[in-house]
């Protein structure tokens, strides 16, 4: 291992999260790709700075919790995106596409390596529904999916420590 760590955005679910609370890790859905800052989306957003590039991953990481929530109809209509602190050479890039962030993490995710968790509020919860009903069609280019999936957007999440995870599932 190199030392170094690269942040990476992980999108998830409340159900998601208890399982990461209860087991100390996180057992990645197939084909979930995590979001951090890549060569191919620094290239793509040459102007902007390490935070603005930061906040793309993220907010990426928590349009794929849209997708989760489509898939997993029992579980709250909240977003979540994990903040893990990923060792460099566990983190892979996905696509090489010009803009792109999707990385792949491993099959797992250790409690260690999260950072902060990052939940919508319940105010949210009827704007996120809506959206996890049309993420797909947004993604598609269908404007009033889209318009729907902005609403949710709209709703910033809200910043947890690791250390509040036994609030989060119970409040």
């Amino acid at each position: 291992m190199s030392g170094q760590v690269t942040r990476v955005y992980l999108p998830a679910t409340l159900p998601l999260l208890a399982g990461l609370r209860a087991e100390g890790q996180l057992a990645l859905p197939e084909g979930l790709a995590g979001h951090a800052v890549t060569p191919e989306l620094r290239e793509w957003y040459a102007e902007g700075d390490d935070e603005e590039l930061e906040y793309v991953a993220f907010t990426r990481a928590a349009q794929d919790s849209l997708r989760l929530l489509r898939h997993d109809p029992q579980a709250p209509r909240r977003r979540v995106v994990l903040a893990a602190d990923v060792p460099d050479d566990q983190v892979v890039a996905v696509d090489r596409t010009l803009g792109s962030s999707a990385v792949r993490t491993g099959s797992r995710v250790a409690l260690a390596e999260v950072a902060a968790v990052h939940v919508d509020g319940k105010v949210a919860e009827a704007d996120v529904a809506a959206a996890a009903d049309v993420v797909e069609a947004a993604a598609a280019g269908d404007p009033d999916a889209q318009f729907t999936v902005d609403g949710a957007e709209d709703h910033e999440l809200e910043w947890y420590d690791v250390t509040e995870f036994d609030h989060l599932l119970t409040g």
